[in-house]
């Protein structure tokens, strides 16, 4: 049988609460505390966030095999990434290969470790471009897709590879370019 209960006053797992004096006598609930612990421990096991740059060397194949550079920055978490990426490749008014910029955010996603020294991801971002050949010059949006690997050398250093197709809007000269490079990628 079940103790009586006054107005105000409910019975938790044996024990009685009055809800008219939450502020100055709170009660704690068998929930309230798995909660809260529940919450601590992923907070005490939680892993830091990871940052990471990377400068990198590439060839564009699109619309001849040409010489691209870049830059990378991004921050990471377990599973997802995210970074913003600047490349450039240089015009040749002779051949008549326009250069191209690219500015773009890319979300990442990754394995959540690395196997045998090497973390795998794919991505997918947003951003902008300018191309351009003598006088003539297209800057819209632009998205990307692609791919690629960090692979562990030696403490913070790792190779970095990747793979890339970018699809430009507005009117350019050549609206898909592909892209590969290899580069040095610092984590921190």
């Amino acid at each position: 049988m079940r103790p009586p209960t006054r107005p105000g006053r409910v019975i938790r797992g044996g024990q009685s609460c009055d809800h008219s004096r939450m502020l100055t006598q709170p009660c704690i609930t068998r929930a309230s505390r798995l909660a809260v612990f529940t919450f601590l421990a992923l907070l005490a096991s939680a892993r830091p966030a990871s940052a990471d740059l990377t400068a990198f060397l590439g060839v564009t194949p699109t619309p001849e095999s040409r010489t691209v550079r870049g830059v990378a920055g991004g921050l990471g978490l377990i599973i997802v990434a995210f970074e913003f990426e600047y490349a450039t490749t240089s015009e040749d008014e002779i051949e008549a290969l326009p250069g191209l910029r690219t500015w773009s955010g890319n979300a990442l996603v990754q394995t959540p470790i690395e196997i045998a020294g090497v973390q795998l991801y794919g991505t997918a971002g947003l951003g902008a471009y300018r191309e351009q050949l003598a006088d003539a010059r297209e800057t819209s949006t632009a998205v990307n897709l692609g791919g690629g690997a960090k692979i562990r050398v030696l403490g913070p250093l790792r190779l970095r590879v990747d793979y890339r197709v970018f699809r430009l809007n507005g009117t350019p000269l050549h609206e898909t370019y592909h892209r590969f490079y290899a580069g040095a990628n610092l984590t921190f």
